[in-house]
């Protein structure tokens, strides 16, 4: 008990500002903890938002991946494991640091005021003792006047010569002395009584009550900051379970990965959509050569697994004749692409044209809507008013769906020429072909010609056999003339428009130099100076055997 400090006052007084010292101290930890937490916590978010896929960015593609998707979900639940360490700062500033620092204010003033009281009595039994000891030395210095006076008064009364009256005189001084000092004694006597009573009450009752409250204040102290601790660490324990759920998720996502997904998704995006080249055939040199072959026609399908047509030998990389990759914005109809590639921009732009139609639509029947409650109530608004809008809404809906229809025939003409497709896929697109033994190349039976000769199949797909104007990598006139292989009879008329196709009438007989490798293009020769490339589709070839085997030997020859 701190009664059993009665005499250690002052050190009592400087061990309770060392324990508000301690308090405050702990206030400040806290305090920065609180502040870590959220620099922390605000590192992590920028750390989350660093790595976020950009919008309308290529980013964005990527995470079509199941590992890239883990890892955006990962980023998503670390920006969620940050709002937890923001929570903790929350919790122990409220819960902490405001609480502990109004406690801290409240504790000085009730500690001012125990030690307040201290003094007070301190001071009060300092100056009854004061009092005694005034009364003391009265009492004191009474009594050696007592006895001066009689000592005085037996000199007198024994001498002789001295008058009775000074006898009398000395003796009644004596009676006043000794009077005096026992008022002293007596007054002596009761402050004794009283600062003894004082003091007892003083070291027994009121001091023991002030360091009883000190002590109480003092262990209320301790308790609150072992409070504080066990808080501190709950704040932290209160949100393991979330943080938990964050770590769950991200192992979730971790095990959502599907590296067989992953890799379809790679042969889905960068498919083309063209077949392997076939076996090679056997070139048997002991045939004899009926003509000189040009090595500027080989083939290079075998080097890169494209069917490609070579120009002087020197083209590479190209996916389609005479188109060079188109750095800019490329045709409407994605024509320069791959077939595969293509169908795949065409069905998300039909996907895309659709999605606005919605739109409009909705938009639509929002105002339709509208106008039928300002028909019925007139004070509402004029039904008028939003007839234009309507009309535009319409416009607009007609423009979309004509684009989709267009977008649709796209589509379904690269579906048509796209292997593993269905026949009706195929006659749907309008470009089925049949295989007839006949001729090399026979789709040209399921077309008609109109009695004028003209061909006659929808204007869409006579626009997706023209090649968008390219230029040519080489000049035929810096290579050698090709042999011919064949020969081919013009099924409808082509109007050559784009460079490197050659224009050529319907029932117009003319050379092969090159045959189609894939690509939809036969390379054809009408004099010494006129040669270029015309759809397969609109001619009917004859190919030479001999011609072509030894076009194929050369071929390999020239690789």
């Amino acid at each position: 008990m701190f009664r059993e400090l009665w005499d250690q006052f002052d050190n009592l007084e400087k061990h309770t500002q060392w324990g508000i010292d301690v308090l405050e101290k702990y206030i400040k930890f806290v305090k920065e903890r609180t502040e870590i937490e959220l620099s922390y916590a605000k590192q992590l978010r920028n750390l989350s938002k660093k790595y976020q896929p950009k919008k309308n960015s290529k980013e964005e593609e990527e995470y079509r991946y199941t590992s890239t998707r883990a890892f955006l979900a990962t980023l998503n639940e670390m920006n969620d494991y940050a709002g937890q360490h923001e929570v903790i700062s929350e919790n122990m500033t409220s819960l902490i640091t405001g609480e502990l620092t109004r406690y801290v204010q409240e504790l000085k003033q009730e500690r001012k005021s125990h030690f307040h009281d201290g003094r007070k009595a301190q001071q009060h039994i300092e100056t009854c003792w004061k009092q005694l000891e005034a009364s003391k030395r009265r009492f004191e210095r009474d009594c050696k006047e007592a006895d001066r006076a009689q000592q005085y008064f037996e000199k007198m009364d024994a001498d002789i010569n001295v008058t009775k009256a000074d006898v009398e005189k000395a003796r009644q001084q004596a009676q006043l002395r000794h009077q005096m000092a026992e008022d002293s004694k007596a007054e002596y006597s009761s402050t004794l009584q009283k600062f003894n009573t004082e003091q007892h009450d003083h070291y027994y009752t009121h001091i023991p009550n002030i360091f009883q409250k000190i002590q109480e204040m003092e262990e209320r102290r301790i308790v609150r900051i072992g409070e504080s601790m066990k808080t501190f660490a709950e704040v932290d324990r209160q949100v393991i379970p979330i943080i938990g759920k964050c770590l769950d998720e991200i192992t979730k996502a971790a095990e959502s990965i599907d590296h067989k997904n992953d890799s379809q998704l790679v042969i889905e995006a960068f498919k083309s959509g063209f077949e392997p080249p076939g076996d090679i055939d056997f070139e048997d040199f002991t045939q004899p050569m009926k003509r000189t072959v040009s090595e500027s026609s080989l083939s290079n399908s075998r080097g890169d697994g494209k069917s490609e047509p070579k120009f002087g030998g020197k083209s590479k990389g190209k996916l389609w004749p005479f188109i060079k990759k188109n750095k800019g914005a490329g045709p409407e109809d994605f024509s320069n692409l791959p077939p595969e590639q293509r169908r795949k921009k065409l069905q998300q732009k039909v996907d895309e044209l659709n999605k606005d139609i919605q739109k409009e639509m909705d938009q639509r029947d929002a105002l339709t809507k509208m106008k039928d409650v300002y028909i019925k109530n007139p004070q509402m608004g004029d039904a008028a008013s939003v007839d234009h809008r309507l009309a535009e809404l319409g416009q607009n809906i007609e423009k979309l769906r004509l684009e989709v229809q267009k977008f649709e025939g796209w589509l379904a003409e690269v579906e048509g020429r796209l292997p593993l497709r269905t026949d009706q896929a195929r006659r749907q697109s309008g470009l089925y072909e049949a295989q007839n033994t006949a001729a090399v190349n026979s789709c040209a039976q399921d077309r008609e010609s109109s009695p004028d000769g003209s061909y006659t199949e929808e204007q869409s797909q006579e626009t997706e056999m023209k090649v968008p104007a390219t230029e040519f990598d080489d000049e035929f006139d810096d290579e050698e003339p090709l042999p011919t292989i064949g020969t081919c009879k013009a099924l409808y008329t082509f109007e050559g428009q784009n460079e490197g196709t050659i224009s050529v009438a319907e029932g117009e007989m003319l050379y092969v130099i090159e045959e189609d490798k894939g690509d939809g293009w036969t390379r054809i020769r009408r004099n010494e100076d006129e040669e270029g490339y015309v759809p397969t589709s609109y001619v009917e070839v004859y190919l030479d055997k001999n011609a072509k085997d030894v076009y194929k030997s050369l071929q390999k020859i020239s690789e």
